[in-house]
């Protein structure tokens, strides 16, 4: 019999069964034909210590040793780069960030194809890191199948009620439970809504993204992550090209996103702006859903008018980077056990603080 039923299949979802799967036999059931399909196969994949609010920056500082440990993380840095009229953002991001500021030709040493009179301010920060996403989804996936536990894939759910004896969820088949957990990502607020579980504000945002060839020919491979100032755009190695992104988020509803062309043309345009080498034609585009709670941080823990309802979400562009502590911290919160986490931190994160 199944103790836990969990709903989304992406780095959120396979990073919870696969701890609850320790404790409890656990189905996971994930509407596409494949896990990781939406946001967690659409992301930069970086983690860097700083970013976010304070209780996702306590959950990436948790998650540090479990990346370290499976040696899921390669050196990779970030730069900001800003034009002379930038200077008050500029300031802002080296505060907000964490980063140290540079000599522009610096700057250049790191990105050779910056515009040397463009560039005029700019920050680095070595302790970032690319983080092997694949193989850490891949990995949880091997955790919950060697525990016991079930992947159900093609299974949308259509259907939750709950009675005396748990949850019952229509989802192709019918799976019983007696603790569900909701890690749908940018369906979250709509699968507590079946459940009729209030939902808490959980908004998806579009983020999109271009793919081009490297400039110049040049070998990106040790290029640092660079952006613009106010995260106005960013750019990013990936298997030989560059991946640039507008860095936008617009609010939308939960669907299988795709990318603006409005919108990433001026994306586009911005990383020009910095840029020597003219931008080619994208070699591919896509776009991926962020999904915020009303104060963007996670939503992790026991819903409080419904305790058998448990929320895996908002996890707002911090999935992979907070997935090792956000799980362990959940797998805590389910089972009864006191949480490794920081207690402030735990209250900042748990769904209580979005009831009135």
């Amino acid at each position: 019999m199944t103790d836990i039923i969990v709903i989304g299949g992406g780095i959120a979802g396979l990073s919870a069964a696969a701890r609850l799967s320790a404790d409890a036999q656990v189905t996971l059931l994930e509407m596409e034909s494949a896990t990781g399909y939406h946001a967690s196969g659409r992301s930069a994949a970086l983690i860097e210590e700083n970013y976010g609010a304070p209780s996702v920056q306590a959950l990436n500082r948790a998650s540090m040793d479990h990346f370290k440990e499976g040696d899921y993380l390669t050196q990779r840095g970030l730069l900001i780069v800003a034009e002379a009229d930038d200077c008050e953002a500029f300031k802002a991001d080296v505060a907000n960030m964490g980063v140290h500021p540079i000599t522009p030709s610096e700057a250049i040493d790191f990105v050779p194809v910056l515009d040397p009179a463009k560039v005029a301010l700019a920050a680095y920060h070595a302790p970032a890191f690319d983080i092997d996403t694949d193989r850490l989804m891949q990995d949880f996936i091997r955790t919950i199948r060697a525990n016991g536990g079930q992947i159900v894939t093609d299974a949308t759910v259509t259907e939750i009620r709950q009675d005396a004896h748990g949850w019952h969820i229509r989802a192709g088949g019918e799976y019983n439970a007696p603790t569900l957990v909701n890690a749908a990502g940018a369906w979250a607020d709509l699968i507590a809504g079946i459940a009729g579980v209030t939902p808490l504000g959980i908004v998806p945002h579009r983020r999109s993204m271009a793919r081009i060839a490297a400039p110049d020919d040049h070998d990106t491979s040790r290029w640092p992550m660079f952006f613009g100032t106010g995260e106005s755009w960013y750019a990013k190695t990936d298997a030989g090209a560059l991946i640039v992104s507008p860095a936008e988020e617009v609010a939308t509803h939960p669907h299988d996103a795709f990318a603006d062309d409005m919108t990433l043309a001026e994306g586009l345009d911005r990383y020009q702006n910095m840029v020597t080498p003219e931008v080619t034609r994208p070699l591919a585009t896509w776009a991926g859903l962020r999904s915020f709670a009303p104060d963007r941080t996670l939503v992790l823990g026991r819903d409080p008018e419904v305790p058998e309802f448990v929320w895996c979400a908002g996890q707002g562009g911090y999935g992979f980077q907070t997935s090792p502590a956000a799980s362990a911290l959940l797998a805590d919160l389910v089972t009864g056990r006191a949480p490794a986490l920081d207690p402030q931190s735990v209250s900042e994160l748990r769904p209580d603080r979005l009831r009135p």
